[in-house]
């Protein structure tokens, strides 16, 4: 189905990192609904997602990282819980109905969080909170395993909920914490799906992936200097609200 329409939907995935990017996350979530609504074979949905989930979030991660702006040690316990978590996520067997139920849902619930006020400023002690956030990230890593998302869209307002971090600090915990999720997450989506599978699907979205690598570069280099922050985000939300109900009410 992707070969019918390649410039449509490369179009709409460099849209979807530009945004995404933009904000610090990766797309993976909006990125299978557009294939799902494509009619491609939901096996393939998580392989191809997850990985352009990587090919946007590994630049800002280096970035992230070289600036000096990670929080390694928090960071690395929140990625040391998710990531065996996606990765079991990812072997987890599942049917389709409930396969697109669950992406049009996180689609939906990824739309509110993104609208709820980012901290602007570095202001506030750490709520009493901050230390059980990590617990969030085993639960959030197996969905990003089987759904085929990162989990950052979810982690990084509860983090900022609860003043886990500066702001730039939280962003970088997200990217780090969409990457490894995404390349566990791929690597038990391949053992159990096999790797004829995934070549079939990285073969068949080639485009797809220049598309979000260009976008991804755009977006976070680029937009946030065109647009406020917050007004992206909203936009952004917006887009994310249509997808995830349009893929609901299909089902």
């Amino acid at each position: 189905m992707i070969g019918a329409v390649p410039a449509l939907l490369a179009l709409a995935f460099l849209v979807t990192a530009l945004l995404y990017a933009s904000v610090g996350f990766g797309g993976g979530s909006t990125y299978s609904a557009l294939l799902a609504l494509s009619g491609l074979d939901y096996r393939l949905l998580p392989l191809i997602s997850l990985a352009c989930n990587i090919a946007v979030v590994a630049g800002s991660s280096i970035r992230f990282a070289r600036n000096g702006l990670t929080p390694w040690r928090k960071a690395l316990l929140i990625v040391a819980l998710g990531a065996p978590a996606s990765f079991l996520g990812g072997l987890t067997p599942i049917k389709e109905t409930t396969f697109l139920t669950l992406l049009g849902a996180s689609l939906v619930l990824t739309s509110l969080t993104m609208l709820i006020p980012v901290r602007e400023t570095d202001s506030g002690a750490p709520s009493r909170f901050a230390q059980w956030t990590p617990l969030a990230a085993a639960p959030l890593g197996y969905l990003a395993g089987l759904v085929g998302i990162g989990g950052g869209i979810f982690l990084a307002p509860l983090l900022h909920l609860v003043r886990w971090e500066s702001a730039r600090g939280i962003a970088a915990t997200a990217s780090l914490f969409i990457l490894v999720n995404s390349l566990f997450g791929l690597g038990g989506q391949m053992l159990k799906n096999g790797p004829g599978l995934f070549g079939q699907a990285i073969s068949t979205a080639l485009p797809l992936l220049v598309a979000v690598v260009i976008g991804g570069q755009i977006g976070s280099q680029l937009a946030a200097r065109l647009l406020p922050p917050k007004w992206i985000r909203r936009l952004t939300a917006v887009l994310v609200l249509v997808v995830g109900a349009r893929l609901l009410a299909g089902l």
